[in-house]
């Protein structure tokens, strides 16, 4: 990891319009479990339908769509990526360097609003809050492996990253019991259950099989973007 990678990710992230919804979304999830919590009180059907329907399968990946393709996307999009490229570092090490800014967004922005969320709906439960938050981050950082991928890949790594969050985590993630083995909000689900309880819709996963994936895609993902950022310095393709 570099500091001043990590420093002037940063600053792209925050400094961008897109930021903006980076305090939008967790905004909008705090005030819904706020009105929930008057209107329906800590009825289990309210609190899935705000921490999983709206928090675990929009605000987690949306957030780290936003911070991973903020912190990368635009510098492959426009060349200046080359500048950094000339830099004597190790391509891994800038692909790391911008994820750990990715993920700290990913803890701000979904993780911790996930633990207050939950607390305003649940009467302070706080096994319930902690795994919704450890959920929430490992989904996240998985999610931001993914989106980085897609940002070495493509020059539409946004449009891809929607695509891919529409169809195969919103759509057929909830249609096709199948798809549930490979989806990462899935994934986040088993390892809330496991370290809060939950509601147990996502049990048959279990949290061996739902950690050793997140930590596949993680590594994998992580790997193969710092392996195509550097066919990119030595080609000049993209």
């Amino acid at each position: 990891m570099n500091p001043t990678i990590v420093r002037l990710s940063l600053r792209a992230v925050l400094g961008r319009r897109r930021g903006i919804l980076l305090f939008v979304l967790p905004g909008i999830l705090l005030a819904l479990a706020i009105l929930v919590r008057i209107l329906a009180g800590t009825a289990d059907a309210a609190v899935e339908g705000i921490q999983l329907a709206l928090g675990m399968a929009v605000v987690v990946p949306l957030v780290a769509l936003i911070a991973t393709t903020s912190v990368l996307a635009p510098e492959i999009d426009d060349g200046s990526i080359s500048y950094l490229l000339a830099k004597p570092l190790s391509r891994h090490t800038i692909v790391v360097s911008k994820l750990v800014v990715a993920v700290g967004c990913v803890l701000v922005f979904a993780a911790i609003p996930m633990v207050w969320s939950d607390l305003i709906l649940d009467n302070g439960d706080l096994r319930l809050a902690i795994g919704y938050g450890v959920g929430a981050l490992a989904g996240g950082a998985t999610y931001c492996a993914v989106f980085a991928l897609m940002s070495v890949l493509t020059k539409h790594a946004v449009v891809w990253g929607l695509v891919y969050w529409l169809l195969w985590e919103g759509l057929l993630g909830e249609l096709l019991d199948g798809v549930r083995w490979l989806s990462i909000t899935w994934w986040a689900r088993a390892i809330t259950e496991a370290v809060g309880g939950g509601f147990g819709i996502a049990e048959k996963l279990g949290p061996v099989y739902a950690t050793t994936a997140m930590l596949l895609v993680l590594v994998a993902g992580t790997f193969l973007a710092g392996h195509k950022l550097r066919a990119f310095n030595l080609t000049g393709d993209e």
